[in-house]
């Protein structure tokens, strides 16, 4: 029996390249399945390595790559309504797809409002997503609560300090939760987005059985047939992009090749993601944290964009006139300043000891992958939650603060200043070579390894998830 399905990732980079990831194993593993992946572009926001990486994407005959002209005011709209207001197209591009067997759509945890849609071609809709199941459980238990009537988190008063998620075995401090769950705007559109997760027949999370065995056990005594209101949940992950390309300049090939250069694990990797970035004063503090280290370091510095929602950060046009008087010159045997920075290939180098992160989920599987320790920065979004997991409850990375005041969705100007000395501290504690984190990193890195590998535990969930496929499109 031929089995089609139509994956519908989020514009983001970060989703799209995960996600296709994900077809591809997925097709290797069976040879009945054929995939079209449907590609909404942000046509006003996209950069150029986001059409770069679009561009590079061959189809074949049995994955097929489908990007739709899009409908786009140039107004900033919440991720969640630009994609509903493309159901239209995506609506023609599904039923011109010459289906053998349409038997599902796989939709992004940002486009669950193409349920619709599967309804209407008779057809069950999964879930791929890109962030953990802790906070997958964390979502979907304030959702409950919500419609319970037993709190909402915008109302919390200031005695409600923590909060008891099932899926942790720790109680969790409320101001680690997004800012975005506090506003009274944006709040709506995340319950109604935990709602629709309730819908799916099935939820694909990037994640390890041997990272989160706490709150998947949750889902699993949840979820499933039998098992309460929760969909089956599938940890399939890591699903990550390794492949660089062949798209590196001169100046990276510099970068790696220094790399290359210096002592296993002695280089600290400071990157901040695609939207992290930070004003004249806080790099100041880190310039001088990294200065009174002594530590090598390979530092992607990138200036805040006033409103991230907007406009990505940016380069500091003249560094000699934002840095402490004499880093530069002090600092230019041991240490580099670079730009963006091709971080899966820098976290592959022997030499990078330590990596100072935002805490983006996409950069923490990858350093895990690479058996790298973290310190955790986190900027947005669900970051803080990703940090109190990998600090408090998996013991997988020191922490730059134990707590961040500001969130660059609320503007950059709220963020608080980190000053050096934590800094500092921070980098001395995640070098460390024989510390207990980095033991525990590099056996969860050999874990990670293993469960992509045939009868590995994510291996293992890709195939029950296909074949729970195949029986509902037989059902």
């Amino acid at each position: 029996m031929k089995i089609e399905l139509v994956f519908i990732p989020s514009p983001g980079i970060g989703h799209l390249r995960s996600t296709v990831e994900l077809t591809k194993q997925l097709i290797r593993i069976d040879h009945r399945l054929s995939i079209t992946v449907i590609i909404i572009p942000y046509p006003s926001r996209t950069d150029a390595t986001d059409s770069i990486y679009i561009e590079s994407l061959s189809s074949t005959d049995r994955l097929r790559y489908l990007t739709i002209s899009v409908v786009d005011t140039g107004d900033p709209t919440p991720t969640q309504i630009y994609i509903e207001n493309q159901k239209p197209q995506v609506r023609e591009a599904i039923t011109k797809l010459e289906s053998s067997k349409l038997a599902g759509f796989v939709v992004d945890m940002f486009c669950t409002s193409m349920i619709d849609l599967a309804n209407e071609f008779g057809v069950p809709s999964y879930m791929v997503y890109t962030s953990n199941a802790t906070f997958l459980g964390i979502s979907l238990h304030i959702q409950e609560m919500y419609d319970e009537k037993k709190y909402d988190v915008s109302e919390l008063d200031d005695s409600v300090t923590e909060l008891d998620f099932p899926c942790l075995t720790r109680s969790f401090p409320v101001k680690y939760l997004p800012y975005l769950f506090f506003s009274k705007l944006w709040l709506p559109f995340f319950l109604a987005q935990a709602r629709n997760f309730r819908k799916m027949k099935g939820i694909l999370v990037n994640t390890v059985a041997d990272l989160e065995p706490h709150a998947l056990n949750f889902f699993s005594h949840s979820g499933g047939p039998g098992g309460g209101d929760l969909p089956q949940v599938y940890p399939i992950g890591p699903m990550l992009h390794l492949d660089n390309g062949d798209s590196e300049d001169e100046k990276q090939s510099e970068i790696l090749r220094w790399l290359d250069e210096q002592p296993q694990n002695s280089v600290v990797f400071l990157c901040f993601g695609s939207m992290g970035g930070f004003n004249e004063e806080q790099t100041r503090e880190i310039a001088v944290a990294l200065d009174r280290s002594g530590q090598r370091f390979l530092w992607s510095l990138r200036r805040a964009s006033p409103d991230i929602m907007k406009e990505r950060p940016g380069d500091f046009t003249n560094l000699e006139e934002v840095l402490p008087e004499g880093f530069l010159e002090r600092t230019s045997e041991r240490g580099k300043i670079i730009g963006w920075a091709p971080q899966v290939a820098v976290l592959a180098k022997p030499a990078i000891g330590g990596f100072v992160t935002h805490c983006g989920w996409n950069s923490m599987l990858e350093s895990l992958w690479f058996g790298v320790p973290m310190a955790t920065w986190p900027l947005y979004a669900e970051q803080k939650a990703n940090a109190f997991e990998m600090v408090e409850e998996l013991g997988l990375a020191v922490e730059v603060r134990k707590y961040f005041k500001g969130d660059l969705m609320a503007g950059a100007g709220g963020m608080e200043i980190v000053a050096a000395e934590d800094i500092e501290k921070a980098i001395r504690r995640l070098m460390e070579e024989e510390s207990d984190v980095r033991t525990r990193v590099k056996d969860m890195a050999d874990k990670c390894h293993v469960a992509l590998t045939e009868g590995g535990s994510s291996k293992v969930a890709l195939r029950k998830f296909i074949q729970d496929v195949a029986d509902n499109a037989e059902a």
